[in-house]
């Protein structure tokens, strides 16, 4: 897909579950299942899609999954299936890890940022040597200390390596990392989570995140029970929906397992998937 002036490619970095519940919060089952089935243990099926952007001499890789190195007992737990590590999704797109200028982490939990790091001898390698990390330095600072709530989906090792290798930049709100390249920060899921838009010769994509995980949650209380404040995500995307709506931008759905990327419709009632779009 182009944009502008950047060249759009994905690649799944990994299929995995999680509880139907937690991820769709206060939603009766009766209704969340319609849409997502759920497996014996109430889990259901999701991705770990990773967005690479390359244009204005950079390599941008959003996002990078969960990486490997989990165990046998987590890798059950979540149901881990289809691994593809970033050397290998970059190498189907043509990319040398090498190659990637810049990483761009939405927040650090682990089916988000573990992905940056691969295994090596008895630690930890960073899987784009030569990049730097992006990151909000509120989520920054919450990873290193997080409550109770949300402590199991970080992992420490993993994270402080972007430090201790030099790799990390911190940011402080909304900005831009390239012309048409701009980060929304939006904190009801997690302090700081960072959204990408990719824009340019009046179309744009948007990285939904942990926002708008699938395209199941578009409607307004279909919010997962794993963000911190519920009632300030929901507020947070229907301003992007509004505006994704009016503007036709595109929605990119990082943990959908079937619909990549598709518009908004909206009936003056409810936002609705619409077009669904090829990346």
């Amino acid at each position: 897909m182009k944009i502008g002036d950047w060249e759009i490619n994905a690649w799944v970095a990994a299929m995995f579950r999680l509880d139907g519940g937690a991820m769709f919060g206060v939603v009766p089952r009766s209704l969340w299942s319609r849409v997502a089935p759920p497996d014996d243990a109430n889990r259901i099926s999701m991705a770990m899609r990773a967005l690479v952007v390359q244009g204005h001499d950079q390599t941008i890789v959003v996002d990078a999954g969960a990486g490997t190195g989990y165990g046998e007992k987590l890798e059950n737990i979540y149901g881990f299936d289809s691994i593809l590590p970033p050397a290998a999704g970059l190498e189907k797109l043509g990319i040398a890890p090498g190659d990637v200028t810049d990483v761009v982490i939405t927040h650090l939990h682990f089916d988000h940022g573990g992905g940056a790091a691969v295994p090596a001898g008895d630690g930890w390698a960073l899987a784009f040597p030569n990049a730097v990390h992006h990151v909000q330095r509120t989520q920054w600072e919450h990873a290193l200390d997080p409550n109770p709530r949300d402590r199991a989906s970080y992992f420490p090792d993993r994270i402080k390596l972007l430090e201790s290798s030099g790799a990390l930049a911190l940011h402080d709100g909304e900005w831009t990392l390239a012309p048409g390249f701009d980060l929304h920060v939006c904190n009801g899921h997690t302090p700081g989570q960072q959204l990408p838009r990719v824009s340019g010769d009046g179309e744009s994509i948007f990285y939904c995140g942990d926002l708008i995980p699938t395209s199941a949650h578009l409607p307004t209380p279909y919010v997962m029970s794993y963000d911190l404040n519920p009632v300030l995500a929901m507020e947070e995307k229907d301003r992007i929906l509004e505006r994704a709506s009016r503007e036709r931008w595109i929605l990119f759905f990082e943990h959908d397992p079937d619909v990549a990327a598709c518009r908004v419709d909206f009936d003056g009632k409810r936002f609705t998937p619409g077009e669904r779009v090829a990346i």
